[in-house]
């Protein structure tokens, strides 16, 4: 359970003559038997004794957060954070404690932490301390908030988003009484910083677990993501579907990659199916249009957080076509690469997508997600070929086109675009001369 940097953390505290125990997550991660992500070390030590004794073992210090004292020690090449044993003062802002005071002992230290299965302390001599159950809660897979769960959410929101995120990364269930505080504290999390909002919910959506937290805390989530509120429950009155929107939702968020694209891009790929819903006269629900409905919808959910320009025009531009025809042959394949700009890896994440998609239909959807499971298998067979899907892999460029006497602008990108064409449908060879004796040729019947 202790890594060799913690270790040795601990052993030079120690030996300075202070207390110093593992804390937080690593010792959760420890019960489970996961590896463990990074390691937290609270000591009796204030924050200049914890860097002298570290310094004379040879341990390099760096005072990353000395006002909260806390200082992060470099150990057998592993960052080990060192914080005294502290006590949180009142959160005015509901974010930040408006002070730390610093205790004499773990069992203070533990007190003051978000949830049980946090809130434990292990040493490699003394075992386990654990004062609040939370070694209980590991073993019963249940998130439970320590103390007062309105209190602790009351003090920082952001421990409202930590929680529907453990519930997606350890698969555990929130228990009802933290789960009635969140959703009556949800509010709070309107006074944390975007940047933190956005990676709770990048890690929430590439979790294991991310479909379970979705479905379980939803209307947690939705202070965050309205469009949830509009999803769950909408019965989609369609033979090829057996769930309700957001249940089919957090099911093709389970089946695809689990990296930032793939998942929001599976979590908004529907999020348009509300607002295009309607039922026919014979009782049968439609939602024509809902792609690109979905794609302006998309633009506006991932708006409010901290996606770059590039990333956003990426999930967009899938959730316009998800609904799309699938491709059949090597030739469609590499027709969908070079409509996506030669993006082998847009088009994995879209098939990747319509593979998913099937999966979470009524049974007939098994048949889609065959056809994209081909057509994946396709894609790599483009790629092994090397033939160009993508202007940039023309053996010309567009310095080459001008020079042979266009003039720069958009034309220019419209000769390469014409000239891929041609070269993947095999009308000519991907070789400079040719490319350029071609591009002359054109130049010559245009009159230029």
């Amino acid at each position: 359970m202790v890594s060799p940097g913690a270790r040795l953390v601990i052993e030079a505290l120690e030996d300075a003559g202070f207390e110093a125990w593992l804390v937080g997550g690593a010792v959760r991660d420890g019960l489970l038997g996961r590896p463990a992500s990074d390691a937290d070390v609270a000591s009796s030590a204030l924050w200049p004794q914890a860097a002298q004794a570290l310094r004379r073992r040879g341990v390099a210090v760096h005072e990353t957060g000395t006002a909260h004292g806390t200082v992060t020690a470099v150990a057998q090449r592993e960052p080990v954070e060192v914080t005294t044993f502290r006590s949180d003062g009142a959160y005015s802002d509901g974010r930040r404690p408006d002070e730390v005071r610093f205790v004499g002992s773990i069992e203070e230290d533990l007190a003051r932490r978000d949830f049980t299965v946090n809130a434990m302390a292990y040493h490699p001599q003394r075992g386990l301390r654990d004062p609040f159950g939370g070694q209980r809660d590991v073993l019963l897979g249940v998130i439970r908030a320590v103390g007062d769960p309105a209190a602790r959410f009351s003090e920082d929101g952001l421990r409202v988003l930590r929680a529907c995120r453990f519930c997606a990364q350890l698969g555990f269930t929130v228990e009802d009484g933290t789960l009635v505080a969140m959703r009556s504290c949800k509010s709070m999390v309107l006074n944390v910083a975007t940047e933190r909002v956005t990676d709770e919910l990048n890690r929430l959506l590439t979790a294991p677990s991310a479909g379970k937290a979705l479905l379980e805390t939803w209307d947690v989530l939705a202070v965050v993501l309205p469009e949830l509120v509009a999803m769950e429950g909408l019965d989609q009155r369609n033979p090829h579907h057996c769930y309700d929107v957001l249940a089919h939702t957090a099911r093709v968020v389970d089946g695809v990659a689990p990296n930032a694209l793939d998942r929001w891009l599976a979590l908004l790929h529907d999020v348009a199916k509300p607002a295009a819903f309607f039922v026919d006269e014979k009782g049968v629900g439609h939602f024509y249009g809902h792609g690109r409905l979905g794609q302006a919808m998309a633009g506006e959910v991932l708006g409010r957080f901290c996606f770059s320009r590039a990333f956003v025009d990426d999930v967009c531009r899938l959730v316009a076509i998800h609904d799309d025809a699938t491709p059949t042959t090597e030739k469609g394949a590499a027709r969908l690469v070079r409509s996506l700009g030669g993006r082998f890896d847009l088009a994995r994440a879209l098939l990747g997508l319509r593979r998913a998609d099937g999966l979470a239909q009524a049974a007939g959807g098994a048949q889609r997600a065959e056809a994209a499971t081909r057509a994946l298998e396709l894609l790599d067979a483009v790629r092994a070929t090397g033939e160009p899907v993508g202007v940039g892999q023309l053996a010309i460029d567009g310095n080459d086109v001008m020079a042979c006497g266009l003039a720069q602008g958009p034309q220019v990108g419209a000769v390469l675009r014409e000239l891929l064409d041609q070269v993947m449908e095999g009308s000519v060879p991907n070789r400079r001369d040719d490319l350029l004796a071609l591009v002359r040729a054109q130049g010559k019947e245009m009159g230029r």
